[in-house]
């Protein structure tokens, strides 16, 4: 394994969260880690739906706020927040 790819790897892992009991990227991390923006991606899963698995993604729920606010430091409902709940590699639209 390269540098590069250790890298790569690290930074994938860094964003992988638990929720629900189940390992997911958000929509934004996803689209971070392949350079476009998160509408770009939402946009384009929409499009593709027969390409992706079932438990592609799901929809987060208000009560998964509080997980997701543990794992990130930075995240704040009054600055910087979300308007519209993220989408979470895991299952249906």
């Amino acid at each position: 394994m390269t540098s590069t790819s250790i890298v790569v790897a690290e930074a994938i892992a860094s964003r992988i969260l638990l929720l629900r009991g189940h390992k997911v990227l958000l929509d934004a991390d996803l689209a971070a880690l392949y350079g476009v923006p998160t509408k770009a991606l939402v946009q384009a899963v929409k499009r593709n739906l027969e390409r992706f698995p079932d438990d592609f993604m799901f929809l987060r729920e208000k009560q998964d706020l509080a997980v997701l606010r543990s794992h990130s430091v930075t995240s704040s409902l009054t600055h910087g927040g979300r308007l519209r709940r993220p989408r979470s590699g895991r299952s249906g639209l």
